[in-house]
This record gives C-alpha cells, structure tokens and sequence, in this order.
C-alpha cells in the first residue's frame, strides 16, 4: 500500500442511495441554502417544427431562471450553467447549441420569479412584457435593464447526477447597465445587497 495518506483505497464509496452517511435530502438543501448566488436568466430560440412548412409554428422563446451559473475561465471565455436533467432547457440546449445569460438586477425579482414557477404558462405569454433586444449570434432574448448580458455556444455537457453542467463559450459579453446591485437567491428567496 502507498504511503500517501489519500491514497484511493482510502475513499469509502457512498451507500447505494447516493448519499453520504446520514446525509438527507433536506440537511444537503438547507446547507446549501445558505451559499449566496446570483441570479440569472438563460434563454434560448426553440427552432420551429418544421422548417419547410410555412404553416408550421415558428420558433419559441424558452427562458428559465438559474442561480448555479459560473465563469470558468477567461482564456478561452467559458461559463457553466447546471440545468436539471430532463427540464425544458436541459432538452433544448442538448439539440441546440446557442443561448444567452441576462444576469439580473435587484430591480427584476419578478422576471427571476415569472420563469422559475412550475407548472406555469406558455413562455410565449411570459416574455409578452418584458423589454428585451434579441444576441445578434443566438437571438436569444437580452433582458433589458439586466446588469450583464452574454451570449454562448456550447462546448461542453457533463452529466452530474440530476443536473447536466453546460459549458459555454462566451461569444459576446455587454454590460448594458451600471444601475442597481445584483438579484441574488438566499435561504431559499431572493434578495439584494444591502
């Protein structure tokens, strides 16, 4: 046996269920309600049906809200978003490789809570009013007023457990507003800086 103390054999498998020891559902959530992050919107254009049908329906805004988006690196320029397996933009992105991220200022709780509600209406009706300019690479929709704007293409997805991580090469990046602090989502709400 090797004298390095974190040799392999020294890891101690998780139990079948996938959890640590006497770790739950709700302890894991409640700690990790506790990390402060920021809050962002990630939207992408759903191609239309079918293309070669001029009767077919066109393409769709699709927009979910995120609180797990990261840089990664800045050479080359790289951003991560952890999306929850089988959801809407999870399929999206995997058939799709362009989006865009609109990081959200303190004054749009509203936008972050529109797009995070489940079971909710068509996002067709969710951007009716929303002021938004469309990335001239994804035309995705850029909120208006949000701190940060970027648009991406994939290099990247790594599936990690009900989540699929997607990495994204930043193809343009704007900060189209200087006004307001950040949207930020704590002990399981959202709140600014303050």
């Amino acid at each position: 046996m090797p004298n390095n103390p974190t040799a392999t054999s020294a890891i101690i498998p998780p139990p079948a269920s996938g959890h640590a020891e006497g770790v739950s559902n709700d302890e894991f959530r409640a700690a990790m309600s506790r990390l402060a992050s920021g809050v962002v919107l990630v939207t992408a254009q759903e191609p239309p049906l079918d293309p070669d049908d001029p009767s077919a329906p066109g393409s769709e805004d699709v927009g979910m809200t995120a609180t797990a988006f990261m840089s990664v690196s800045l050479d080359p320029p790289l951003v991560l978003v952890s999306l929850r397996e089988g959801s809407r933009m999870d399929e999206l992105l995997e058939e799709q490789e362009l989006w865009a991220v609109s990081v959200l200022s303190e004054s749009q709780r509203h936008i972050a809570g529109r797009f995070a509600m489940k079971g909710r209406v068509s996002d067709r009706l969710l951007f009716a009013d929303i002021p938004y300019t469309r990335g001239e690479y994804t035309d995705a929709p850029l909120v208006g007023g949000a701190l940060a704007v970027l648009e991406c293409r994939t290099e990247q997805r790594v599936r990690a457990g009900d989540h699929t991580l997607v990495i994204g090469r930043v193809l343009t990046a704007r900060v189209p507003s200087a006004d307001g602090g950040p949207l930020t989502y704590f002990r399981g709400r959202y709140r600014h800086l303050g």
